[in-house]
C-alpha cells in the first residue's frame, strides 16, 4: 500500500539504504566508480518502494515476481549464468506457494509490507548480478510494467501538485480495480501477461536497448492515454 507516515518515512528510507549498501558489499559493487554505486542505490531502493507500492490487490505482486523469477530461471539457464540455480528453484517455489493462498478473489494471506519488500529485495539482488555478469543496463526492463507504472503515477501527482509520500490509489491497476471494478485476479494476469510479452521480447531481440527504449515508450503511451480516459471516474469518486 501507499501508506507513508512522513514521520517513519526517513527511518525506513535509510533501512533500505543500509541494506542496499550491504548487498552492494556482497556484489562487490564497490569496486565500480563511485557514481555507478550512488545510481545502483538510487534505483535499488527506489524498487524496493515501488514492489511495496504496488502490492495493493490479489495476485499481483506474487504473480509478477513469479513471472520476474522465471525470466530470470531462462536466462540464468539458457543464456548466462549468473547466480547459483538452487536459490531460483526456492524462490520460485516459495511464490508458488504464495500464489496458492493470494491468488484468489478472497485472498487468504497477504505479503504486507515486509513480504513485498523482502521479494523486491530478491529480486533486485538477482537482477544486479545479471546487470554485472552481462555490463547489460536494459535487463531492468524485467520490471518495466512496475517502473512505468511507478514513476508516471509519481509524476502524475506532482503535477496534480500532491504530497507523494501520502497515500493514494491512482495507479493505473487501481483505477482498473477501484474505478472500473475489473476483479482483482483479472487485473493481475493483465500484468502477468503484459510483463511476460515484454520478457519474451527482451529474450528474443539481440537489439536489448533499442528494444527497451520502444517498450518503454509504448508502455508509457498506454499509460497516458488511460488516464486520460479513465481517470475522470477516480476524480469523481473523490469528490
Amino acid at each position: 500500500m501507499d501508506d507513508v507516515k512522513p514521520k517513519f518515512f526517513r527511518l525506513r528510507l535509510s533501512v533500505h539504504f543500509v541494506a542496499m549498501l550491504l548487498m552492494f558489499n556482497q556484489l562487490g559493487l564497490y569496486q565500480t566508480p563511485w557514481y555507478f554505486t550512488l545510481i545502483a542505490l538510487i534505483f535499488c531502493t527506489g524498487v524496493l518502494n515501488a514492489y511495496n507500492f504496488m502490492d495493493g490487490i490479489n495476485g499481483i505482486t506474487g504473480g509478477y515476481s513469479l513471472v520476474v523469477m522465471g525470466a530470470l530461471w531462462y536466462i540464468n539457464t539458457y543464456q548466462v549464468a549468473f547466480v547459483d540455480s538452487d536459490l531460483i528453484y526456492f524462490i520460485l517455489m516459495s511464490l508458488l506457494v504464495f500464489n496458492f493462498f493470494n491468488f484468489r478473489t478472497k485472498a487468504r494471506c497477504f505479503a504486507g509490507d515486509v513480504g513485498a519488500i523482502s521479494i523486491a529485495f530478491v529480486i533486485v539482488f538477482m537482477l544486479c548480478r545479471l546487470i554485472l555478469a552481462t555490463k547489460d543496463v536494459s535487463y531492468i526492463l524485467l520490471l518495466g510494467l512496475y517502473g512505468v507504472d511507478s514513476i508516471l503515477a509519481i509524476i502524475h501527482r506532482i503535477l496534480l501538485k500532491e504530497n507523494i509520500f501520502k497515500p493514494h490509489r491512482k495507479h493505473l491497476f487501481q483505477i482498473m480495480a477501484n474505478e472500473l471494478k475489473i476483479p482483482h485476479v483479472v487485473v493481475s494476469s493483465i500484468y502477468m501477461v503484459l510483463q511476460t510479452l515484454i520478457v519474451f521480447g527482451l529474450i528474443r531481440t539481440q537489439y536489448h536497448y533499442e528494444y527497451a527504449a520502444v517498450i518503454i515508450i509504448l508502455l508509457s503511451g498506454i499509460y497516458v492515454v488511460f488516464m486520460k480516459k479513465f481517470f475522470r471516474l477516480h476524480q469523481c469518486t473523490n469528490e
